[in-house]
């Protein structure tokens, strides 16, 4: 799967990520924020469990279930 991520400043000068599939906008629910484009067209492997470089776990599971998926603070 191909996946467009986008980013936004958190407390401490930490990054935060979204993921959503390429192309697609960020879902309405999640639009309240200023997340800018970090990278376009990711390649991601479909059995993959975590994106690391962004702190996003079950990426794939979270965009079946919302339309996206997102970078958990609480264990940055």
């Amino acid at each position: 799967m191909r996946l467009d991520i986008y980013q936004r400043a958190e407390h401490d000068g930490i990054l935060s990520y979204l993921a959503v599939p390429e192309g697609k906008p960020i879902p309405q629910e999640a639009t309240n924020t200023d997340w800018q484009p970090a990278i376009r067209a990711l390649e991601v492997d479909d059995g993959a469990t975590v994106l690391p470089q962004y702190h996003i776990e079950r990426p794939l599971q979270q965009i079946g279930d919302k339309g996206y998926a997102i970078t958990g603070l609480k264990d940055m």
